[in-house]
């Protein structure tokens, strides 16, 4: 793509992020629901996780079943920060963001030297350390109580994190903000050189590209991006929990890029939403809660067999083929 095609295609990018930001920050004003206020900041949590999941999976073929362990790591770095280092909320946030960058970098080192299956596994067995480390460290972690106390708010710049409408705003900023950066570093060079050692390692290697750094630089931006979406979930609940770091949240965050798509860029996000609706819908109505949602979720992989964002994306085109026609 000529750059100046490139300027235009990020500009209106740009645009488009801006006005679903306003979109989403007016909603509670058209319609006032602290159930729909909720929703939309654990989907801003659960949204960042998925896509940042999906950077692996969907566009480096890197399938990791511990990057639940980064989301984990940023709730407990802000939380731990904000409690015991009193620190302002952007500073805890950068802190805890660089903390996780440097831990990916370390697993990482280890965890993209493998392929395929070992790879994942690897990523496994680091998260469930992780997780017994919380457990074990009680003094620091609270053990299997989490985080206890709550998570000190105090304002920054006018925003009082305490309010949650502002924390619905911040939250929504924040998943706008790094989704536009995702899909920027997607659609850059390094995104596509990324694409071309996923479909084809040993050729893109003869091009001399060095493909251990280039999966290594994807596995540590993932983790950073997770760990965005656990400060944002540490601040909705006022605390960071085990569960952050079991292997269930690598595996919902799995089923996300399942339900969305990982081909379409936002397909982990509508993922998010539909699991996030379907367990709001489910607990609500039954209590068998696991045997219902996972027939649920076995009907939409039947039915959406690339994801509901693929499906839709197909059905629109067709529409438009059928229009022109």
């Amino acid at each position: 793509m000529p750059e100046s095609a490139r300027r235009r295609s990020l500009a209106f990018e740009g645009a488009l992020a801006v006005a679903a930001f306003l979109l989403l920050a007016l909603l509670p004003t058209v319609y006032p629901s602290k159930a729909l206020v909720d929703f939309v900041i654990r989907l801003a949590a659960l949204g960042i996780f998925a896509s940042s999941l999906n950077i692996l999976i969907g566009y480096g073929g890197m399938v990791s079943f511990g990057h639940g362990m980064f989301f984990a790591s940023g709730a407990y770095a802000f939380g731990l920060l904000m409690q015991k280092a009193g620190t302002s909320i952007p500073v805890a946030i950068g802190l805890a963001v660089l903390f996780t960058a440097v831990l990916a970098t370390i697993i990482g080192a280890i965890c993209v030297r493998l392929k395929e299956i070992y790879f994942a596994f690897l990523t496994l067995a680091f998260q469930m350390l992780l997780h017994s480390l919380i457990i074990s460290w009680v003094p620091l972690t609270g053990g299997d109580q989490g985080l206890m106390g709550g998570i000190p708010r105090p304002p920054f710049l006018g925003i009082d994190m305490s309010d949650q409408f502002h924390l619905y705003v911040f939250a929504c900023a924040t998943l706008v903000a790094s989704l536009l950066a995702m899909r920027h570093l997607m659609e850059s060079p390094f995104g596509y050189t990324l694409r071309m050692i996923r479909d084809n390692a040993p050729r893109a290697q003869f091009l001399g590209i060095h493909v251990w750094r280039m999966r290594l630089a994807a596995f540590v931006l993932a983790g950073a991006f997770a760990s965005l979406g656990g400060v944002l979930m540490s601040l909705f609940v006022s605390g960071a929990y085990p569960e952050f770091a079991y292997w269930t949240m690598s595996g919902e965050g799995i089923f996300m890029i399942m339900l969305g798509g990982m081909s379409a860029f936002l397909g982990p996000v509508v993922g998010a939403a539909v699991l996030l609706f379907l367990n709001d819908i489910v607990t609500r109505f039954t209590e068998y809660y696991g045997l219902t949602l996972g027939v649920v979720i076995l009907l939409f992989a039947l039915v959406f067999r690339r994801g509901v964002a693929e499906f839709a994306l197909v059905a629109f085109q067709r529409l438009g083929v059928g229009k022109r026609a």
